[in-house]
């Protein structure tokens, strides 16, 4: 048999199909080439379906889920474009970007509950505008993942920054324990250098493809994620879930004796340098002209078993009140806008962290938050 017939009726010889072949496979290996080389997935995050076929997201990207008809994805440029700040800036619109962790992204909370959906809810003027609050928080706790959204989300005109932090998310040890930072690794490297935070650019931690990882093979991950990412938005935009709130294990009220805090004693203690301080002054100097409005957030306190020693499960009391007091007296020395509102919500209102909050925890928070940028405000008139 020298070839083949198909539908076509045509005989096909070998060497023709071997040459077929030996073409795919060369334009096979010339795309993965030129993938690997050009790195167009920063590129590719840009496309999206959001913000004109379907409405922009009210929340980052979070949460692995069909049923939230949501997912993790680390390609902070698919992030934004799929979140509704990259619609235009209005006119009447005074910005206000909110960046954070779990509890500004609203971990068991509907849209409409976060911090910044009862900011909008309460139609705040700021002189003829109107305050527009825009939840660029994210998950899993560390202020230099912090940073780097907030870094990319100031091209996006920002009036004013609002930044809740607690000491979960301070420690040097865990800056680089959060996945979105790992995989990240050019941001924070390049955040390290031009700030020279006291981390170390070539952590182990930091994810680096080597040229396998950076072709179209090795990316399969990172392009069906977007892939998903735009399917998702059709669902999500005609159910407004991103995610499923069903029941939870709520936080401990019985705490266990030890007073430990990542490996420091109240005799040893940590010192400023230990946590991550410097950090939160490289988002005032990134911010530049933009204000800030630091906030220590709320934090759920016990009234349980070893709460004379303890205020959760997470912090030791003498932990917490020495973070306190080096917070303090860092917005001090560096003149930030700054407001402690670490004991200003009820217990009742935490729900499966020590700063999770339930709606009306919620409310109460924004309410707060909101007051505290009228009163920023009404003093720079």
């Amino acid at each position: 048999m020298n070839g083949w017939r198909w539908l076509t009726g045509y005989a096909y010889s070998w060497r023709f199909i071997l040459r077929v072949v030996i073409k795919a496979l060369v334009l096979f290996v010339l795309a993965n080439l030129i993938f690997a080389v050009s790195n167009p997935i920063p590129l590719l995050g840009h496309v999206s379906v959001y913000n004109w076929l379907i409405p922009g997201r009210d929340r980052l990207p979070y949460w692995e889920s069909n049923e939230s008809y949501n997912l993790g994805i680390y390609s902070i440029e698919a992030m934004f474009s799929s979140h509704k700040i990259s619609q235009p800036k209005r006119s009447d619109e005074y910005r206000v970007v909110v960046v954070g962790d779990s509890s500004v992204w609203g971990i068991l909370l509907n849209n409409n509950d976060t911090l910044t959906g009862n900011l909008n809810k309460a139609q705040i003027k700021v002189g003829d505008k109107t305050l527009v609050a825009y939840n660029i928080g994210h998950p899993v706790m560390s202020v230099t993942k912090d940073l780097m959204l907030l870094e990319y989300a100031l091209s996006y005109q920002p009036d004013l920054i609002v930044w809740p932090v607690t000491l979960e998310g301070m420690p040097n040890s865990k800056q680089l324990d959060v996945p979105l930072a790992q995989n990240n690794a050019l941001h924070i490297r390049s955040l390290i250098r031009r700030f020279n935070l006291k981390l170390d650019p070539n952590d182990s931690r930091l994810v680096d493809p080597d040229f396998w990882g950076r072709t179209i093979i090795g990316q399969r991950r990172a392009l069906a994620d977007w892939w998903r990412l735009q399917l998702y938005g059709i669902d999500w935009a005609t159910t407004d879930i991103d995610q499923v709130n069903g029941p939870y294990t709520p936080r401990a009220n019985d705490l266990n004796a030890d007073v430990t805090w990542q490996g420091f004693t109240q005799e040893g203690s940590f010192q400023a340098s230990d946590i991550a301080l410097d950090v939160l002054k490289a988002g005032h100097t990134l911010a530049g002209n933009i204000p800030v409005l630091m906030i220590n957030e709320p934090i759920f306190i016990a009234d349980g078993r070893n709460s004379n020693v303890r205020y959760n499960f997470w912090y030791p009391k003498w932990a917490y009140d020495h973070y306190r007091d080096l917070l303090a007296q860092t917005a001090t020395a560096e003149h930030w806008n700054y407001i402690d509102l670490w004991d200003s919500i009820a217990p009742a209102d935490f729900t499966d962290s020590p700063v999770h909050m339930n709606p009306h925890g919620s409310e109460q928070f924004s309410v707060s938050v909101g007051q505290t940028i009228i009163d920023y405000m009404n003093s720079k008139q």
